[in-house]
């Protein structure tokens, strides 16, 4: 039996089987060694390479200026603009686009596509075919987003890089139909109530039948907007421009939401900044994330705008100009209520920075707090010809049922569970629950406030960020873009790469727990396992480039490792 011997070339190639022998001449013929290099054989069988003075004159030719100064720019480029990555994402979010046609949340009669020959894409395998569009540009948008992230935490692409990238991304997202939700219907049906006169805070859309209303989600026909008057004020607007057109209604309401991510991509590299935080990471974490693209972007929600809002608020506030900053903050909650979590700690830091006793400082930068933001409040409601009652239409949230909210999930495991011995009505256990779960977070926010009052900057705006994820979880309806919430602040903060990689996989999983027609997946336990096992990928693939072994390089790279005996 001839003798088996091997040759293992420098750069891990491969050698070649022929004949039950391992050629030698083979493995140096591989395409990674040069054709000149020459090789000897040692006694115990193994091959040495040494390569001729071509290095040398490699060396000489990258050494020179000219080869210095065209490295030099390919870099400042890659720095700039992550050509590939952009491209990767934009790709995705054509795939997006092109997919929502057929599968988002479409109009019930869609005058642009009933005559044309292409309505077949809403039904049936069109439908279907439109669906595997939408969800292959998902993947390929949180694909290119890790793989930017990865970028970002070496520090290969900075903040102008992230900005371009957040722009090739978002421009095929503004025409599309709504994605993953219909609520962009709801807000142009409150807008057209509020042009005719009729109270949106005391009528549901049904109050003024046509297009507008007949596309509103049925859970929605009668109940009032929960929103503030400065969102009011903009719906009415949007209608009033757009009239009756809903295409045209819901491109604009999007544009208007976009200003909400142009004021989070100007406020959060100069939050980082002011914390001690990255700017790039900052962005590729909350303006970057598909979470924020597709949701809140795509859907349109009037979150957005409140989040920019509120993150421009807060800047404002810790650069010393705090009556702009209330200003700004207040406005955020004339958008959504939600903002006004951020202003008593921007109290501390207001007070902070005033002279006197404790007890002085406070008292005067909350009652100048006070005075602010009820002036700004009472001008946007004065001006929109509405009154309070937005704050009872606040409740019409409950009518949202789903585990994603902690007190639903406490209520729907207990009527599960004790419904094997008694007779449980899940209305009841709701009421309870919900009770306890606003009561819970009564004390989280009271507690987190008080423990901000001496940290400075960064506990202000990093126990408000806690404050923010428990109103998401423990608020009586929760749904996956409010954790947008304590991600457009949270961001700017310094992140643990464990952290990272967490938020990484919670923004993936809850981009995908919502079908893009905007019914909920939560109770499509196949699916959702299916959704973790993406989000976990995505998470692992952030710190682990290839965590599969998929990629030829990661196998001649195990290859080269190998021993060459």
């Amino acid at each position: 039996m001839p003798m088996d011997t091997r040759s293992w070339n420098q750069d891990g190639g491969r050698p070649r089987l022929t004949s039950g022998l391992w050629d030698h001449g083979a493995a140096m013929r591989s395409p990674d060694v040069p054709s000149t290099t020459a090789a000897t054989i040692s006694a115990a069988g193994r091959s040495t390479l040494h390569r001729p003075n071509r290095t040398s004159r490699e060396n000489a030719l990258s050494n020179s200026p000219d080869q210095r100064r065209l490295i030099h720019r390919l870099a400042v480029f890659r720095r700039l603009v992550p050509l590939r990555i952009v491209l990767l994402g934009a790709a995705g979010s054509v795939l997006i686009a092109l997919g929502a046609v057929g599968a988002a949340g479409v109009l019930n009669h869609d005058p642009l596509l009933a005559d044309s020959g292409l309505s077949w894409v809403r039904f049936g395998h069109g439908r279907d075919l439109a669906s595997g569009l939408l969800y292959l540009g998902l993947g390929l948008l949180v694909w290119a987003w890790v793989r930017l992230g990865r970028e970002v935490r070496i520090e290969r692409v900075g903040t102008h890089g992230v900005l371009a990238t957040i722009a090739g991304w978002l421009l095929p997202l503004l025409f599309t139909p709504p994605l993953f939700s219909r609520d962009a219907y709801s807000y142009l049906a409150q807008g057209n109530l509020a042009a005719h006169g009729i109270d949106p805070y005391q009528m549901g859309p049904a109050a003024l039948p046509g297009p507008l209303a007949d596309n509103v989600s049925w859970v929605w026909q009668n109940t009032p907007a929960p929103y503030g008057p400065l969102f009011i004020l903009v719906s009415m607007l949007v209608v009033m421009v757009t009239g009756q057109h809903l295409i045209l209604g819901v491109l604009l309401m999007r544009l208007v939401m976009v200003l909400g991510l142009v004021l989070l991509c100007w406020a959060l590299p100069k939050l980082a900044r002011l914390l001690g935080g990255r700017p790039e990471r900052a962005l590729w974490l909350a303006a970057a994330n598909p979470l924020m693209l597709v949701h809140l972007v795509g859907g349109p929600h009037n979150d957005l705008l409140m989040v920019g809002l509120l993150a421009a608020g807060v800047l404002v506030c810790l650069q010393g100009r705090h009556v702009w900053g209330v200003a700004l903050i207040t406005m955020a909650a004339a958008m959504k209520a939600t903002a006004v979590i951020a202003l008593p700690f921007m109290v501390w830091v207001w007070a902070a920075r005033l002279h006197g006793s404790p007890q002085s400082r406070f008292i005067r930068a909350a009652s100048a707090s006070l005075v602010v933001s009820l002036g700004v409040f009472a001008t946007c409601t004065l001006v929109t010809g509405v009154d309070l009652g937005w704050i009872g239409a606040l409740e019409t949230s409950s009518l949202i049922v789903n585990w994603l909210s902690v007190p639903t999930a406490v209520a729907q495991i207990a009527e599960l569970i004790g419904g094997w011995f008694i007779d449980l009505s899940l209305p009841s256990l709701l009421a309870l629950t919900r009770m306890l779960g606003m009561v819970a977070f009564f004390f989280v926010a009271v507690w987190q406030w008080w423990k901000a009052r001496h940290g400075g900057l960064e506990a202000a705006v990093y126990r408000a960020t806690i404050t923010l994820f428990a109103l998401a979880l423990l608020s009586p309806a929760t749904l996956p873009w409010y954790f947008s919430w304590p991600l457009a602040l949270g961001a700017v903060l310094n992140w643990p790469g464990a952290a990272t990689a967490a938020a990484v996989c919670g923004s993936v999983w809850l981009l995908l727990v919502t079908f893009p027609s905007g019914d909920t997946a939560l109770y499509s336990w196949f699916y959702l396992l299916g959704a973790l096992a993406v989000s976990v990928l995505a998470a692992v693939s952030l710190v682990r480039p290839d965590p599969l072994r998929l990629s030829s390089r990661s196998k001649v790279a195990d290859t080269a490792s190998l021993p060459p005996g």
